[in-house]
């Protein structure tokens, strides 16, 4: 017959077991919405670049690249801090029209670089991004002020972005891009850890989870859309 304190010992492990059970459904759910987010950009993005007539007036067109660019600001600052005020399926649609909105904008990449640099940006960028979210998600290490140290990086790079827009330093561009790629690098571990300790245990299945899975999925998916970015260009400079 067990006594109490192994009765006590036996629930609390069950107790913990199953709330890391709970959580790792829920980060799957979150992989998956960011995956199907990247696929639909993906697949936006190559229909628009293997279209003449589409491709050309949107890179001939600078009032429209305008507009795509506030539309997509405005959906994801919507989405970022309303989330959790949607009903799930607005959640979910205003997410996946945001990573449709984001085909259209980077359908210019298959435009400027070759197939060859695109799908070897894209391993290099899911591998890096897989090796960091699983540190992000297995490390026992608290994060949070890496993941300060990494916002005011974020910001440093905006802003030294904005100067070279009228400076047009290639000394200044290659300091950001190298930057801003380590910056989301050290990112993704830390949105990863975020995204597993902000699951609300108990609501599995619920409208609340599936938003707590969309918001966490647009988190990842801006973090691995801007390594690729920075990756693609690095890839690209070595190449010339």
């Amino acid at each position: 017959m067990l006594n109490r304190g192994t009765s006590n010992y036996n629930v609390g492990y069950a107790s913990a077991y199953a709330i890391a059970a709970e959580q790792q459904r829920f980060m799957v759910r979150v992989y998956n919405w960011m995956a199907s987010g990247l696929a639909l950009t993906g697949l936006v993005a190559w229909i628009i670049a293997n279209d003449q007539t589409l491709s050309q007036t949107i890179l001939t067109s600078p009032i429209l690249v305008i507009g795509l660019i506030l539309a997509q600001l405005g959906l994801v600052f919507w989405l970022a801090s309303s989330v959790m005020r949607m009903s799930a399926m607005t959640a979910m649609s205003v997410f996946m029209g945001y990573a449709g909105l984001m085909g259209v904008t980077m359908s210019s990449i298959f435009i400027i670089y070759p197939v060859a640099t695109i799908s070897s940006a894209f391993v290099v960028t899911a591998g890096t991004f897989a090796v960091m979210s699983f540190i992000g998600y297995t490390t026992k290490r608290d994060l949070t002020d890496l993941g300060g140290f990494l916002l005011m990086g974020l910001i440093g790079i905006i802003l030294a972005s904005l100067v070279n827009f009228w400076l047009q330093s290639p000394a200044v561009q290659w300091a950001v891009t190298y930057l801003g790629l380590f910056i989301f690098i050290g990112l993704t571990a830390y949105d990863t850890q975020k995204i597993k300790q902000m699951n609300i245990i108990g609501n599995e299945g619920t409208d609340e989870d599936t938003k707590e899975a969309i918001r966490g999925a647009l988190t990842l998916y801006l973090d691995f859309i801007n390594m690729f970015l920075f990756i693609i260009q690095i890839m690209a400079g070595n190449r010339e």
